[in-house]
C-alpha cells in the first residue's frame, strides 16, 4: 500500500513536531515546512518516513515551489495542516502596519496558498484534509492584539469559506481553536515560569485533536474546535 501523505506548515519543537509524530504513527509520510534545517534535520532522524523542507511561507512563490516539491518527491497530501503563524502584539496606536501586513501573509495569504496547491488533487479524489490550528484571537480583539488577532479571524473565515466550498465535494476543513498557553520550553520559560502544569496544553495532546478531526466520518464533521485545559476560565 501506498501511505498517505500529510503536509505541516510550522514544524517547530512543539505543536507541530507533535502533528508529524501523531500523523507518522498512523502510517502517514510526513513533508515538515519549516524556516530553519537544524530542526528539520533533527526531525527528520526522530520521525519515521518525516522530510523536511526549508521554506518560509510569507515567501509565496517559494511556498508553492516546495508545495510542488512535497507533491513530485512524496506524492499529492491526503491532508494538510496549516500550523505556520506570525504574531506579534501592540495597542492600535502603537501597531505597525507592516506587521500588520506580515502577518497577514502568514496567517491568512499562506493558507490560501496552500489551499490552491493542495485541493485538485483532494477534489480529484473525493476525499482529504485540511485542519487550522488557531487560537481564541480569532473570535475576539482585545487591544494588544490589535496587529495579530484580526489576521486570525481573516485565518478562521477564509477556512470557513473554503469548508463550505470543498465540503460537499468530499475535502474536510476544520479549524482548531486553542484556547491555551500551548506546553513548550518557550512559553513556559519566557512567557509563564510560574506555572504548573496543568496550566498548560499539551502539544501532544493536541496532536490527537489534529488527528481524529482529520479523520471524522464525513457524517458528523466539525469545523469550529475548541480544546482547553480543564482549568482554563472560559
Amino acid at each position: 500500500m501506498i501511505q498517505p501523505v500529510c503536509l505541516i506548515t510550522g514544524a517547530g519543537d512543539g505543536t507541530g513536531a507533535a502533528i508529524a509524530r501523531r500523523f507518522a504513527a498512523g502510517g502517514y509520510r510526513t513533508a515538515l515546512l519549516a524556516r530553519y534545517q537544524d530542526r528539520l534535520s533533527r526531525l527528520e532522524n526522530e520521525i519515521e518516513g518525516a522530510r523536511g523542507y526549508v521554506c518560509d511561507v510569507s515567501d509565496l512563490e517559494h511556498f508553492r515551489a516546495t508545495m510542488a516539491r512535497v507533491k513530485t518527491e512524496l506524492g499529492a497530501p491526503h491532508v494538510a495542516i496549516h500550523n505556520a503563524v506570525m504574531a506579534a502584539f501592540a495597542p492600535p496606536l502603537e501597531a505597525e502596519p507592516e506587521k500588520f501586513e506580515a502577518q497577514f501573509r502568514v496567517n491568512a495569504t499562506a493558507l490560501m496558498v496552500m489551499a490552491q496547491a493542495v485541493v485538485p488533487d483532494m477534489l480529484a479524489a473525493s476525499e482529504g484534509a485540511i485542519v487550522v490550528t488557531g487560537n481564541t484571537a480569532a473570535q475576539r480583539g482585545i487591544p494588544n492584539f490589535s496587529m495579530f488577532a484580526p489576521t486570525k479571524a481573516a485565518q478562521r473565515i477564509l477556512a470557513q469559506s473554503m469548508a463550505r466550498d470543498f465540503g460537499p465535494k468530499g475535502v474536510h476543513v476544520a479549524y482548531l481553536i486553542i484556547d491555551a498557553a500551548i506546553d513548550t520550553p518557550w512559553t513556559r520559560d519566557t512567557m509563564f515560569p510560574d506555572k504548573s502544569d496543568d496550566f498548560f496544553c499539551k502539544p501532544s495532546a493536541i496532536a490527537d485533536e489534529v488527528y481524529h478531526v482529520a479523520h471524522q466520518d464525513r457524517s458528523a464533521w466539525s469545523f469550529d474546535v475548541e480544546i482547553r485545559p480543564d482549568r482554563e476560565k472560559w
